[in-house]
């Protein structure tokens, strides 16, 4: 039986480029506090390179006074598109500041976000929303310099999204609205969000509120939705996101409907497969790396020790015309 092969240590590039431990530590951790004559240096780096040496990530961190390791809290909701370009685009924000990704699934029901953000030592944790004061207090207290967004209301405004929907439709000529809601309780923060939004354009229109039903992500949940809206004479429907949207889609095939003719179809994110949906989905659109670079800025600016901007940032939303609607 063949042994692995033993990990190379600090001690080995010190032999094979002939210096001491600590010069090594200094030239692989970049001290900008240590003169390291270039040509030690040099030898150094050529050696870890020769040796394939890689840093001990507990040795970076006690030589930076923090960790490279930033924490990502995902909530317990399917992992959809929208979810998971948000998860690509922070990934790679993050690597352009030497930070490193980790994600944590509150839906594997594991341990609680402190002990994670403690086990990993992460310097840093980021959430989708913003967490309550108290898990602020014990993530800072499991050591993470910076937590984002933290504040009770996050640090972006976002044009409301239904009320973006319901103009739309409005515009169009619909006078009767309906409004569909994900069937997954830990969504109903952002429907309630979305669905006030709709109700603004509404009454801003000087109609009736919108008709609201629920459907999960299947064509018989999505035809009972298009029922009970096509029995209360709803002609516009703003879904949640493009995921309900295409339910409802769905559904209105299996109900022997079409939109626009029957009821036109409005979603939300703009993922990718909106333009393949039949008919091609109609959808509100984020400019995401604007929202993801404002975020990995107010959390470098936090582990820089500066406290961040007061006041919270816009981010903008378009409607993407397609013949759903």
């Amino acid at each position: 039986m063949t042994r692995p092969r033993k990990r190379p240590t600090s001690a080995d590039v010190a032999r094979e480029a002939g210096v001491s431990q600590t010069t090594v530590s200094f030239v692989l951790n970049n001290r900008p506090d240590r003169a390291i004559p270039e040509a030690t240096r040099q030898r150094v780096l050529a050696a870890a390179g020769k040796l394939n040496y890689r840093l001990n990530a507990s040795a970076r961190s006690l030589a930076a006074g923090r960790s490279d390791v930033v924490l990502l809290h995902v909530p317990d909701v399917p992992m959809g598109p929208g979810i998971t370009r948000f998860i690509e685009s922070l990934a790679s924000a993050l690597a352009e500041h030497g930070l490193t990704l980790v994600t944590h699934l509150q839906g594997a029901h594991g341990r609680a976000l402190p002990d994670v953000c403690a086990s990993v030592g992460a310097s840093a944790v980021v959430g989708f929303v913003a967490f309550p004061p108290e898990v602020v207090e014990a993530l800072h207290r499991a050591g993470a310099d910076a937590v984002v967004p933290s504040g009770p209301s996050g640090e972006f405004v976002m044009d409301p999204v239904g009320r973006l929907q319901g103009e739309h439709l409005i515009g169009r000529g619909h006078r009767s609205l309906g409004f569909v809601r994900p069937a997954i309780p830990a969504l109903g923060p952002m429907a309630d969000e979305r669905l006030a939004g709709v109700r603004e354009a509404c009454r801003a229109a000087r109609l009736a509120p919108p008709v609201v039903v629920t459907a999960s992500l299947d064509a018989a949940s999505g035809a009972e939705a298009v029922a009970s809206l096509a029995a209360d004479g709803v002609t516009g429907v703003c879904a949640f996101n493009d995921e309900t949207a295409f339910a409802v889609l769905a559904g209105m095939r299996e109900r022997g409907l079409a939109a626009p003719g029957d009821m036109a179809v409005i979603g939300v994110d703009d993922i990718p497969t909106a333009a393949l949906a039949v008919p091609p989905l109609t959808s509100i659109r984020f400019h995401l790396d604007d929202v993801v670079h404002r975020r990995v800025h107010r959390l470098v600016t936090q582990l820089k020790g500066v406290a961040p901007e007061a006041g919270r940032s816009r981010i903008d939303a378009e409607i993407v015309l397609r013949a759903s609607t």
